[in-house]
């Protein structure tokens, strides 16, 4: 039992320590383009929520519970 309990501690060491890895400056280039973003499409992204305060009768607060009526 206290093998694997040390075996245990072990693998989660060294998943921590290697997991992370360090990014060469000539390689930021290749992450940070259009399609890795969390909104590849910000203009898409703009019209949505412009549709969506015209709908609602509201702006801001995206992501939060209920609507534009002021009902929970």
């Amino acid at each position: 039992m206290l093998n694997a309990l040390r075996l245990v501690c072990f693998l989660a060491v060294s998943v921590g320590l290697f997991g992370c890895a360090a990014v060469a400056p000539y390689e930021r280039g290749l992450l940070a383009k259009r399609k890795m973003q969390m909104d590849p499409d910000p203009e898409s992204v703009l019209l949505e929520q412009h549709v969506y305060e015209y709908r609602e009768g509201t702006s801001g607060g995206y992501g939060t519970v209920g609507g534009g009526c002021g009902c929970n």
